[in-house]
């Protein structure tokens, strides 16, 4: 039996957009039952909003008809923040774990509407959450217990890998890196395509295998245990193709590595300026 179906409250998700939406499929599909499943959302579409409460979803119900959650998740913009946690708050106990997936938000932040002691989690996940491919990395307040930290795992487990950090100071860092970088996967599929026309393919062709390569790349990584650099070597024949092009991406003071460490310096201060 799926955690999801022996909760002690219903699950409420505030806001229900790419990545709510993303998130609630997956916990129905992974047991939740639908009725224990409530969306606020004031600005969901009246199609969507009829068709999950035709499968037993409550969607914006009074605050007042909601039964003590045992899961609050936190997914509106950031922007909106400060006036939505005030109004859900009175649904909030102690024994109600509150997750957010919102950027830039602090712990302290997420905490200041509830009561002391209850248990918050920050998390970021990235785009590819949309498709269940994501990562999320996560870090927990001083009441969270081991327990909450496995329902957090299972809730954001449905939409990909989840990791933890001990520290929030390391949340701008992990955003950059994960957050940031499905950017920089789009962006090698795009030079790598420009390369392409560069060395004379048409441009509709060298677009097509770029993106091709970059997402099969990605996606033999996903289903093997070797580690990035072996898959490269193996990739790698002494003296070939492969190999003149590494020397070029490798180079120690123009590559890829001092360009790469660069570029998540650059976002990981711009995370903590935000912050």
């Amino acid at each position: 039996m799926s955690v999801l179906e022996t909760l002690s409250g219903p699950v409420v998700l505030l806001g229900a957009g790419k990545m709510g939406g993303a998130m609630l499929e997956g916990w129905l599909a992974l047991g939740l039952p639908p009725h224990m499943a409530v969306i606020r959302d004031p600005h969901m579409p009246a199609g969507p909003a009829a068709a999950l409460t035709a499968r037993g979803v409550s969607v914006n119900p009074p605050i007042e008809a909601i039964a003590p959650p045992a899961v609050v998740l936190l997914a509106v913009k950031p922007q909106v923040a400060p006036e939505a946690l005030p109004a859900i708050a009175p649904l909030v106990t102690r024994e109600t774990l509150v997750v957010s997936v919102m950027a830039g938000r602090t712990l302290d932040f997420l905490a200041a509407p509830f009561a002391a002691g209850t248990p918050v989690v920050r998390a970021i996940p990235n785009t590819p959450a949309a498709i269940g491919q994501g990562v999320s990395v996560c870090v927990a307040n001083g009441a969270v217990q081991a327990s909450h930290r496995a329902l957090t795992d299972t809730l954001l487990g449905a939409i990909g890998i989840v990791e933890w950090v001990d520290r929030e100071d390391l949340m701008d860092a992990a955003t950059a890196v994960s957050g940031s970088g499905p950017a920089y996967a789009f962006l090698l599929a795009e030079v790598l395509a420009e390369a392409g026309v560069a060395a004379g393919l048409p441009a509709d062709l060298s677009a097509r295998i770029a993106r091709g390569t970059v997402s099969g790349a990605g996606a033999l990584m996903a289903a093997s245990e070797e580690p990035a650099a072996t898959l490269r070597q193996n990739v790698t024949s002494p003296g070939g193709t492969t190999a003149a092009a590494l020397a070029v991406l490798m180079d120690e003071t123009r590559g890829m590595k001092p360009l790469m460490i660069e570029a998540v310096a650059a976002a990981t201060r711009r995370g903590k300026e935000l912050a």
